[in-house]
């Protein structure tokens, strides 16, 4: 087998939880920083929908995220991010819908005519509170795939207005992202790559382990 190629953006949130994931399992896959604004020729001939991440596996694209991280936790998983409860994916499920959604409305409100940012900030905090609630350290008390499928999403909404965010009634989903914001291995997927061009030296991901 080929090693697969990975076309991810860096600040993208999907594309953070799937290089969580590939890193957590160790995988190795050559990485292709994409611009979103002129994206790559190889990158569209692989990816069924323009967007990133894609994994390129031997002759199969895996576009969407989630299936990216399983994939990649399927074959290995060390730290057992699996082993969470079914309830779990009804969290990612959460994340991924109704709370993405009032995240756009909320960060890129001229896009959607009509909408009003205050109420759908409003919306995705009622997400947030349910989600403090249920945190004790994580999610289900040990680290899981829910956890590193939601914290990039979260980051991205609390980086709207730090401020804001900061003065919310959520200590526990606070002190989650914090943690994670601050831990070496949200610093080792944010490690910064030129954009990726035909006939460019190959980037290995995840590369070395720390220490």
């Amino acid at each position: 087998m080929t090693q697969p190629l990975l076309y991810s953006f860096r600040r993208c949130p999907y594309a953070i939880r799937a290089r969580l994931a590939i890193a957590s399992a160790g995988i190795p896959v050559e990485l292709r920083e994409v611009v979103l604004r002129n994206k790559p020729e190889a990158f569209l001939a692989t990816s069924p929908s323009g967007t990133v991440p894609c994994l390129a596996v031997d002759a199969t694209a895996i576009d969407e995220s989630l299936d990216i991280m399983l994939w990649a936790l399927r074959q290995h998983d060390p730290e057992g991010w699996l082993a969470m409860p079914g309830e779990g994916f009804d969290w990612i499920a959460r994340n991924d819908g109704p709370f993405k959604a009032a995240l756009d409305r909320t960060k890129y409100a001229d896009r959607y005519p009509g909408c009003d940012p205050d109420e759908e900030r409003r919306r995705a905090g009622e997400f947030l509170t349910a989600l403090d609630g249920q945190i004790e350290d994580w999610i289900f008390g040990r680290p899981t795939l829910a956890d590193y499928a939601i914290l990039p999403f979260v980051r991205q909404f609390a980086l709207i207005d730090k401020a804001w965010f900061d003065a919310q009634d959520w200590p526990d989903l606070q002190a989650w992202l914090a943690r994670f914001l601050a831990s070496d291995r949200f610093e080792r997927v944010m490690e910064k790559y030129a954009p990726w061009q035909p006939g460019a030296r190959p980037v290995h991901f995840p590369g070395a382990a720390p220490a």
